[in-house]
């Protein structure tokens, strides 16, 4: 843990996640009086990303007064049980919405991680290597749970010393919120800061939300930026329902299962919502459908109790359940749907392929040419999801190489994000921003990108700031100061939000193995080893 660092006369921001990558969320603001978070996110991607769950934190814990928190998903709450394994007992501020997911979330990740450092301890231990400690544990995630205090939107509220809040509705997932933040500045000239925090923006269409709001005249705008680069075409319920029913329809004619992995909160339930109506209609015959995740399960329940306010009514059938759509909470029945290889539609977590049960079902499939993989989410660089989405042909899954022959596609139409003109729209719609906006949560492309098209928007004299990982800006200072960096960067942002040498050296691997498979002359394989042993003893000198 890092030692107290003393709180800065004039408030700073810092950047501890989500720039230069669209995971690990997490805004550091201190004032003369206080410091808190915004959100506090779990790394995913890369081995090299993911070690900064595991490392120092940039901040003491039992230092933060309050957390606020946008919402549920794990890379904007998953590390809050750090938090308070670490000492930190005060409030973390959210929506009941989120609170009701969390109940779920936080558990399930806390029991993930446990399993995946037990896995780890055991290869550590035949390899001679030390044994790691878990960052957290379900106790940890129940102690979080406890402190969690529901806010309502559009409603200040006083969350600490000379510090107050207001969330607003983000229209990304159910209880989703941008948060507004006033602070006092100690500063006779500037007496207070307002800035607004977007967390994850939603599309203007999604299905069980409304469209994003939030307020104008801000002094400083931190926006979201993951589909900065890319542009979506309108696409109404009924199209986006058609476009899945083709989708179901090419998978089934190639003979095999449907693959679909897919994140446990809204993506799940929009699905199973779109394919209900699919077959009601008879759009699609009603072929077997499982939902082989616990947490999308439990999930599942959390939203059917919010279906009213979601605009679903409190009068009609379940709308996520059908007598051909089957609920698996079991490995037993998870293992059960290894033995169907034709005919199914089978929904697993993770969305990105990095954990869950998904896993064993792409090990099962991926090597069947019948078989068909439907991507529906982001896939951050590094992740199974993004190899497979950028074409490899052979990928490792739990310590097996798997050939890559089922047809791999993907659909942008349940994707919980704005596109570049959505984020567009929506900071035009916050103008005016007086200090400056930053632009958080996107890999470097998608960045870029949103920061030419916010430029021709705000004009010249308003800063548009692309921060990398632990810089830190002095709120009061010139616009687009750095105010100073207290420790050296956990991770140089060259490799945030990339491939790092742990996905070269599988695709090394890979690739030298087919190399040799595929060669006839024992001497040219022979050649080909011995130089790549010369080139590892060059290296090792």
């Amino acid at each position: 843990m890092s030692t107290r660092s003393r709180l800065p006369t004039s408030p700073s921001l810092s950047f501890c996640g989500a720039a230069g990558t669209v995971t690990g969320s997490c805004y550091w603001l201190r004032t003369g009086q206080a410091e808190f978070l915004v959100d506090c996110g779990l790394f995913q991607g890369s081995k090299t990303l993911k070690e900064l769950n595991y490392g120092p934190l940039p901040f003491e814990p039992a230092n933060l007064s309050f957390v606020l928190l946008t919402h549920a998903h794990i890379d904007h709450a998953g590390l809050l049980p750090r938090l308070v394994r670490h000492g930190f007992t005060g409030p973390i501020y959210a929506t009941a919405g989120t609170r009701d997911l969390l109940t779920y979330l936080l558990p399930d990740s806390a029991s993930i991680h446990e399993m995946e450092v037990e896995r780890l301890n055991r290869r550590n231990l035949r390899r001679g290597r030390p044994q790691v400690l878990p960052i957290f544990s379900l106790a940890d995630a129940e102690r979080t749970i406890a402190q969690i205090r529901t806010v309502s939107c559009e409603t200040w509220i006083d969350v600490g010393d000379e510090v107050r809040a207001r969330f607003w509705d983000a229209g990304h997932i159910l209880g989703s919120t941008s948060i507004e933040i006033e602070m006092a500045t100690g500063d006779r000239a500037t007496r207070a800061l307002r800035m607004l925090f977007s967390g994850d923006i939603g599309p203007d269409d999604k299905l069980f939300q409304s469209a994003p709001a939030g307020p104008t005249d801000l002094d400083y705008l931190i926006c979201e930026s993951t589909y900065g680069n890319r542009r979506r075409p309108a696409q109404s319920a009924e199209q986006r329902r058609t476009l899945l029913a083709k989708e179901v329809e090419h998978a089934m004619q190639r003979g095999g299962n449907l693959l679909i992995p897919t994140f446990a909160v809204e993506r799940t339930q929009e699905l199973l919502y779109d394919l209900c109506l699919l077959f009601d209609q008879k759009v699609i015959p009603p072929m077997p459908v499982f939902l082989d995740s616990p947490l999308a399960i439990r999930a599942t329940e959390v939203f059917s109790r919010h279906s009213e306010q979601m605009g679903l009514g409190s009068g009609n059938p379940d709308p996520f359940r059908r007598p051909n759509i089957h609920f698996t909470p079991t490995a037993a029945e998870s293992m059960g749907i290894n033995r169907l290889h034709s005919g199914a539609i089978v929904l697993a977590g993770s969305g990105m392929c990095e954990a869950g049960r998904i896993r064993h079902h792409l090990k099962e499939n991926l090597w069947r040419s019948e078989c068909t993989v439907l991507l529906v989410g982001y896939q951050a660089a590094g992740t199974l999801g993004n190899l497979l989405e950028n074409g490899a042909t052979t990928v490792r899954i739990q310590g097996d190489e798997v050939r890559v022959k089922a047809e791999i596609r993907r659909i942008d139409a349940y994707t919980g994000h704005a596109d570049a003109d959505g984020l567009y729209r929506w900071i035009q719609s916050r103008l005016p921003v007086r200090r400056g906006i930053f632009l958080t949560h996107g890999e470097e492309a998608a960045v870029h990108a949103l920061k030419d098209d916010v430029e021709r928007l705000a004009g010249p004299d308003l800063p548009i700031l692309v921060p990398q990982l632990d810089d830190t800006f002095d709120l009061l200072g010139r616009r687009g100061t750095v105010l100073r960096r207290t420790a050296p960067r956990r991770l140089k942002p060259a490799l945030v939000g990339r491939l790092d040498w742990h996905n070269d050296l599988a695709d090394l691997s890979i690739r030298l193995r087919d190399t040799l498979e595929t060669m006839t002359d024992e001497r040219a394989r022979s050649r080909l080893l011995n130089r790549l042993r010369k080139a590892i003893d060059s290296a090792a000198r």
